[in-house]
């Protein structure tokens, strides 16, 4: 391990010597400091946090970056095809959503179309060959959901944060009473509406009992609910699945490179179905919303900073005013003038350093009683960890601060003349 140089060592020695022996001036030069050092650490650590909030949400309604997404239009064909295809796989799954209605048998639901309960998206209607026509009936007690049909787990690809229970269970026998796990909007549904547990879905030969295992948001505010495959076949098979009247959605995510991508899209094609594949790029899509945001933050936090490098800089000023004796007579006895200048940047690079260190703990200790007091209410904070990014950008602050304040006092002081100590 290489040593340090000798005058780099000295330089080092004399500035601790300098910083303990002026311990007012380098607390009054770290609260100078303090703020600006500060508001670079808090502005990159909220930049960290708000960038994985950001791409968290993203990534929940979209999936993670360099997954590869099929969409493709609903077709009896395409969904035995599909299913097929893609059963008994981990580097793809398939998603085929459709409408389910959860409740009192014949009677219209109270959010026609699955639309949440805030929003009124008009009457229920049926489709077919003709046209589309208002659906016959009354609301009764029950709820509308898009049916998300998964081949295996989704959350390799998308991240769904579990809210309560558990999530389904891909390596247990298919039961012959769906499990089903709700995203918040349509839990919130079911605490407002007690409805009876009956499934409805257009297509199937019978309504079914379902089981309600867990919650988990998704980032839909549609109330949404989550099935195994194979286990709402056993009552609608997969070719049933695209039902005209209730239109639907199909999907395919896939890792990149993934030899289900090709034949998939061979076999759709000679359906006549011609499908829309690109790859989700969420962090290459938003850096330059990121960016900008960085920009307007960090140029706020410099101005801050500007203000304690001047108050640094005065303070090394009236030092070195009164040691000009001390510095004139280390030059009679032979110090180089670099020596000098490095006695002061070193005081004021320790000074930066520390005040960067103090501005890192203290971040550190704010982030975390924010996360104690609100975590539970705000998912964002929840098990947030200081970014190690924020400490970076405090230590590369405290040490930009430290020269900038302190490279006109070292020039002041390698400029002494050793005449000066004549006058002593």
């Amino acid at each position: 391990m290489r040593r340090l140089s000798g005058r780099f060592r000295s330089a080092l020695i004399i500035g601790v010597q300098g910083i303990r022996a002026r311990k007012l001036r380098t607390l009054l030069s770290m609260i100078s400091l303090f703020l600006g050092v500060l508001a670079v650490v808090v502005v990159q650590a909220g930049a960290s946090i708000a960038e994985r909030a950001l791409l968290a949400d993203v990534e929940i309604q979209q999936g993670y970056d360099g997954t590869r997404v099929m969409d493709m239009p609903m077709q009896q064909e395409a969904t035995e095809m599909l299913a097929a295809t893609v059963r008994g796989r981990d580097d793809a799954v398939a998603l085929l959503g459709v409408s389910g209605i959860v409740g009192e048998p014949g009677v219209l639901p109270v959010n026609p179309g699955g639309a949440p309960l805030d929003e009124d998206w008009g009457p229920a209607m049926i489709c077919n060959d003709q046209g589309c026509e208002p659906a016959p009936g009354v609301r009764g007690q029950a709820v509308e959901v898009r049916l998300t049909a998964l081949s295996g787990d989704v959350r390799k690809f998308r991240p769904y944060r579990t809210v309560s229970g558990q999530w389904l269970d891909f390596t247990r026998m298919p039961s012959m009473s769906p499990r089903l796990v709700l995203n918040q909007p349509a839990a919130e549904a079911f605490e407002q509406y007690h409805v009876p547990a009956e499934l409805r879905v257009g297509g199937a030969a019978a309504n079914v009992t379902p089981q309600f295992v867990g919650v988990v948001d998704d980032g839909d505010n549609q109330p949404r609910a989550y099935v195994r495959l194979d286990e709402l076949s056993t009552w609608l098979p997969p070719a049933r699945l695209a039902d005209p009247s209730a239109g639907g959605e199909m999907r395919l995510l896939m890792t990149e490179g993934s030899p289900v991508e090709p034949v998939v899209s061979a076999k759709l094609k000679a359906l006549g179905n011609e499908p829309y594949v690109y790859t989700i790029q969420t962090r290459k899509d938003q850096e330059k919303q990121l960016n900008l945001m960085r920009l307007v933050f960090f140029s706020m936090a410099g101005l801050v900073l500007l203000i304690g490098v001047a108050g640094i800089l005065n303070v090394g000023l009236a030092t070195v005013g009164e040691r000009v004796e001390e510095f004139a007579l280390r030059r009679a006895v032979g110090t180089p003038r670099t020596l000098l200048a490095g006695i002061v940047l070193a005081e004021t690079l320790l000074t930066g350093l520390l005040t960067a260190a103090a501005a890192i703990g203290a971040s550190a200790a704010a982030l975390k009683v924010v996360t104690m007091l609100v975590g539970d209410a705000e998912p964002i904070l929840r098990d947030v960890q200081f970014p190690w990014e924020a400490g970076v950008a405090g230590i590369i602050a405290g040490l930009i601060a430290g020269i900038l304040g302190g490279f006109i006092p070292a020039l002041r002081a390698a400029g002494i003349p050793i005449a000066t100590v004549m006058r002593a």
